[in-house]
């Protein structure tokens, strides 16, 4: 699919929404499901054996009936491509291979998020059993900052480490590494935007450098770091290591691939997502300690999903690295001890809980500062506070974009330097324009990707910095405030059944370039609701058709979405829903619930 943006020209309304309860228009996936488009995906679905519902959305998102199989069960085999397609892998591989022939000490040096940690553990993990001792540091976010540093690389060395190891960081870091590569030899494995050719002088795999023409610029660094362990079993595999020493079952690692590609929002097509797919099934085994010990006491029922990482494994793993113990997240991936892992998650979800309180804080304002600058016809919206703390940055820009529908910067102000993170919407690349600031003299650090990135500048140059985005990315003054809810299939409330529900989720995993389908329920209403959850932020409903039959919905974050009054509505008029059918797994029997995303009224 496509990342460009929308064309907002008027389309046909599904069911004739024009304004939902949150003000979007909903339109088909695909605005031209023509009589044609239908009978090819009748056609789809009866040479394929899958409903009709299913050869529809398969159609709309380009997938044929030669790819159909492949797109509906998808496994590595058909998308692991040759390690050696990253420049500079065969480097990297042979290096890695003597490092483990001489059991040399290798030191990690991971970033802080949970694709940082993901990456660190996978290499620890696997250098470990190959015979290598492994030190590793996740940086304080607030007093070491983002990317490597001096002390805590000089530190490793002191402790041993002959080789370094960057993971999910490196790439800007171009003056320290050169200088440091010259006494001892330095591995960078990063998938962030180099700040044009340069890169450090050391080995670098990096599937976004401008050198690199393996087309696998969508990894996230721990995708590279497994494609990083394939090519060093294969070197030490030609050179007959394994004849006497075990190999490691690299595949079992998987779950962490999922798990950071998930988190760190890259696109899940190809092959995103065959890894995510497998690692997801490997997930759901429980084998790893730690994830099986958070999921528990983060009160999850199903691991095996990509919400579950992203909305509850994840941010559990992240929340040291925000405003706690950096490398908590990192120890529990890590660790082989039950009592010990129930420790740590159990810290882990209430240093969450202290995050979410932090969170809520700073949003308020946000929400203000946000308003005021749409009025003002900002395309940009950047947003900061003196006493905002910096290790939330990043999720209360993502809560400010999914209400706005622009690309949003929020900050954090110390001791006169403005540090912060941005996140975009689809086709407006943020990671490029802050390069572009930095490139230009506008700020001291700053880069990322397409939809997130880090930015530092001095306080003084706020305002130019604002105006350049504003012009860089102009065209999100295009977008709508709300955008339109692209509906993929109607059904009616007896119509939502698990079967069709278990089909649905043929099509996942659900993420960035395969969204989850969204189903438009007609002709239902509410007849019973409750707020509940910890922070009663959770909107519970039963709908019920005119027919009789009954289906439970659920709104998160209810307080944020302005259709939840419209559900909450006493007078019960009669609604059409749109969301998410999925089947769950509890105490051994299925559960039928709809997600919603939006209502409106007839």
């Amino acid at each position: 699919m496509s990342d460009a943006p929308r064309q907002f020209s008027p389309a046909p309304a599904v069911l004739d929404v024009l304004e939902s309860g949150s003000s979007r228009r909903w339109i088909w996936r695909d605005e031209g499901l023509a009589e044609e488009n239908s009978r090819h995906s009748l056609a789809l679905a009866q040479r394929a054996g899958i409903p009709e519902l299913l050869g529809r959305i398969l159609h709309t998102r380009g997938i044929d009936l030669m790819r159909a199989a492949q797109f509906l069960d998808p496994k590595l085999r058909d998308w692991l491509p040759d390690p050696s397609s990253l420049q500079g892998m065969d480097a990297v591989a042979t290096r890695l291979a003597d490092a483990v022939q001489a059991k040399e000490t290798i030191g990690i040096f991971g970033d802080y998020d949970v694709d940082g940690a993901c990456g660190t553990a996978l290499l620890a993990e696997t250098l470990e059993e190959l015979g290598c001792p492994v030190l590793h540091h996740i940086p304080d976010r607030q007093k070491e900052g983002y990317g490597p540093n001096g002390p805590a690389l000089a530190a490793m060395r002191e402790k041993g480490a002959t080789l370094l190891i960057c993971v999910d960081c490196g790439t800007a870091a171009v003056a320290l590494l050169s200088e440091m590569a010259l006494s001892g030899d330095i591995v960078v494995l990063d998938h962030h935007k180099p700040d044009g050719a340069i890169l450090p002088a050391c080995l670098v795999v990096n599937p976004n450098r401008l050198d690199c023409q393996s087309g696998l610029g969508h990894l996230c660094a721990t995708g590279v770091a497994f494609l990083t362990m394939i090519a060093t079993c294969r070197s030490l595999r030609h050179l007959g290591w394994f004849g006497t020493h075990a190999e490691p079952a690299l595949m079992r690692k998987l779950d962490l691939v999922a798990l950071a590609t998930i988190c760190d929002v890259m696109p899940l097509r190809d092959l995103n997502r065959a890894l995510v797919a497998q690692g997801l099934r490997i997930l759901g085994r429980g084998e790893r300690l730690g994830l099986a010990t958070l999921a528990s006491v983060a009160g999850v029922r199903e691991t095996a999903s990509a919400m579950a990482c992203g909305f509850a494994l994840g941010p559990r793993i992240n929340a040291g690295g925000r405003i706690a113990q950096a490398d908590l997240g990192v120890q529990l991936l890590l660790c082989d001890d039950a009592f010990t892992a129930r420790a740590l998650a159990e810290k882990l979800d209430e240093i969450n809980r202290q995050r979410q309180s932090v969170e809520a804080d700073i949003l308020t304002e946000a929400h203000r500062q946000a308003e005021q600058q749409l009025e003002s016809g900002h395309a940009v919206l950047f947003l900061h506070g003196a006493d905002w703390h910096p290790g939330v940055v990043g999720i209360v820009a993502g809560r400010i974009r999914e209400r706005s529908n622009r690309p949003v910067l929020v900050g954090a102000s110390q001791d006169g330097v403005l540090k912060g993170s941005a996140r975009s919407v689809p086709g407006l690349d943020i990671g490029a324009a802050i390069i572009a600031a930095r490139q230009a003299g506008l700020i001291l650090t700053g880069g990322g990707h397409a939809m997130a990135a880090g930015f530092a500048l001095q306080e003084d140059g706020i305002e130019a910095f604002h105006r350049f985005l504003d012009e860089k990315l102009a065209a999100a003054l295009t977008r709508p405030r709300h955008d339109a809810l692209c509906i993929d299939g109607i059904v009616s409330l007896r119509g939502a059944t698990p079967e069709i529900a278990t089909q649905l989720a043929r099509l996942g995993p659900f993420g960035p370039g395969n969204d989850e389908p969204v189903i438009a329920i007609t002709r239902v209403r509410v007849v019973k609701s409750e707020r509940i959850g910890r922070d009663g932020n959770t909107l519970r409903v039963v709908l019920q058709g005119e027919d009789g039959g009954r289906l439970r919905g659920l709104v998160f974050r209810a307080a944020d979405k302005a259709f939840a009054a419209v559900l909450e509505d006493r007078a019960m008029p009669v609604l059409h829903v749109a969301g998410q059918l999925r089947c769950e797994q509890w105490q051994g029997r299925d559960m039928l619930s709809f997600f919603i995303l939006d209502a409106a009224t007839l």
